[in-house]
């Protein structure tokens, strides 16, 4: 496999766009050497690298040749600026500390080639005059560990020259994700024109967890971009506002799409912005999605085509055991005994049976306040932005309503909760009369309590396995979601599952992470 990329006479703004190419590549880990002649342009480099991290074109960042090391925190890792050139002995290096440095960030090294072979394997960036002193060449080059990666951003980088967004003064600005493994950069080029890249690697599969099948596959996770560009088409078709597509590659999971903007809920509500209006606007919304009825094969421009997936036991059972899995360990120190877990899932089988009786209907599955953005110049329902719809299956249409509802980041009210769920339960009832309302509440307090009870499981496996621990601060919300879904009626031999095993004593109480 190729090792090293050449990338000739560039224009010191040319230089600029590499160095927010590579920040939207970087990974906590990561090292990055500079070589080249002094006057090369490494500091030039060094200098957008870490501003394009920092989101602050205007950031200060002196050389460190004097100093040798100039840290930065930055809203995705820490960054370290290292300048060897004064280093005279590789053992130096011991008291800068990069071993710190790369444990939870990136490193960028000036003059490498100084450490000797104290430094790991890393990327290498080699800066040469190229066409006269305002042109530089630059190499960018990797060890064989690292060059399944480099390949990755040389990917990247033809993809966006190919579809017309590499133009050297487009602006590229790495977004701050969620818990997703996509990533997003925004595009903006000089006259304004605005557009999302999406990096979506196919995401592998996992070792087998039940009847040979990963959990990505029981879950029904897609595994590449063809569920989002297949249902993102069905849906803004039908009249709803899902990301205009302009550029595709399905194989190399590569989108450039339409950019809704800022408004997202969960940041606008941040900003005290009414909730209601806009949890309003998103349940019109959500009626007008499930009035669309979902096709049972999608074609896609590959020739090949998408079926979406059903939602049944196996995908409701193997979410709730997340719970078990993860929050159990983390709260208890040790597994979950098999008699609690047999009595669990018998609990949960009882619920599902009569929940996967309701009426079919789109399931987005993550219809909630960091996938939804204001569209304010729009008309209902386009007025609200979807964004997140690639695990989207067919089932009960409770479970959309409740995520809406129950909003796993931002607290709300039982009584807001309350007056759009007798909203939506109106709307329905004047489309369909016969529309059975008592089975649908039970859906709506079932599903609620298996999303949340999947969700708890998710944040301490966040923060077990992922070190992400700040999602362990919307556990309270989590927990008094569940307590509401938990007093219906109709839960009440799994209301008494969770007191016995997770009493409110302990609901509390700070996990073991």
């Amino acid at each position: 496999m190729k090792n090293s990329f050449l990338y000739p006479d560039l224009t010191e703004s040319d230089v600029a766009r590499l160095a927010g190419e590579v920040a939207f590549f970087l990974q906590p880990g990561d090292m990055l050497g500079l070589e080249g002649d002094l006057g090369a342009g490494k500091s030039t480099f060094a200098r957008a690298l870490i501003r394009a991290l920092s989101s602050d074109p205007a950031l200060e960042v002196p050389s460190p040749t004097f100093t040798l090391m100039q840290t930065y925190e930055t809203p995705r890792f820490d960054i370290a600026h290292f300048d060897l050139y004064r280093v005279t002995d590789p053992s130096e290096l011991d008291e800068l500390g990069l071993e710190a440095a790369l444990k939870d960030g990136v490193a960028v090294i000036e003059w490498p080639s100084r450490a000797g072979t104290r430094l790991a394997e890393h990327f290498t960036l080699l800066f040469e005059e190229a066409n006269g002193a305002d042109r530089r060449t630059v190499t960018f080059s990797a060890p064989s560990a690292l060059t399944p990666r480099l390949h990755r951003f040389a990917t990247i980088r033809k993809f966006l020259a190919d579809a017309g967004w590499g133009d050297a003064a487009t602006h590229l600005e790495y977004l701050q994700g969620d818990a997703s493994p996509r990533r997003y950069a925004r595009l903006t080029k000089p006259d304004g024109t605005r557009a999302l890249l999406m990096d979506s690697v196919r995401r592998p599969d996992g070792p087998p967890i039940r009847d040979g099948k990963p959990y990505s596959a029981i879950a029904h996770l897609a595994e590449d971009v063809r569920a989002f560009v297949a249902i993102g088409g069905v849906l803004q078709k039908a009249g709803l506002s899902t990301p205009r597509l302009f550029a595709e590659d399905l194989d190399q999971g590569l989108l450039i799409i339409e950019d809704f903007g800022d408004r997202v809920f969960a940041a606008e509500i941040a900003r005290g912005r009414d909730q209601e209006p806009l949890a309003r606007r998103a349940t019109e919304t959500l009626l007008a999605l499930q009035g669309i009825s979902p096709p049972a094969r999608i074609a896609l421009s590959d020739g090949s085509a998408f079926e979406i997936p059903e939602a049944d036991a196996s995908v409701l059972d193997i979410e709730t055991q997340l719970l078990l899995d993860w929050y159990w360990p983390a709260l208890h120190g040790h597994p979950a005994p098999q008699s609690e877990r047999d009595s669990f899932e018998a609990e949960w089988y009882r619920v599902f049976e009569r929940v996967l009786k309701q009426p079919r209907a789109w399931l987005l599955r993550d219809y909630h306040s960091p996938n939804l953005i204001a569209l304010d110049d729009r008309a209902c329902p386009r007025d609200i932005g979807i964004i997140d719809f690639q695990d989207a299956m067919v089932g009960p249409a409770a479970y959309d309503l409740v995520s809406l509802l129950q909003d796993a980041r931002v607290d709300v009210d039982a009584s807001l909760e309350t007056s759009l769920l007798d909203h939506y339960i109106s709307r329905i009832l004047q489309r369909d009369p016969a529309f059975d309302t008592d089975e649908f509440r039970f859906a709506y307090a079932a599903l609620g309590a298996q999303r949340n009870t999947k969700i708890l499981g998710i944040f301490a496996r966040l923060a077990m396995r992922d070190g992400k621990r700040q999602y362990l601060a919307h556990m309270p919300r989590i927990w008094g979601y569940l307590e509401r879904d938990l007093k219906h009626e109709g839960l009440a031999g799994l209301a008494a599952w969770y007191d016995r095993n997770l009493p409110r004593s302990l609901r509390a109480q700070a996990l073991r992470i």
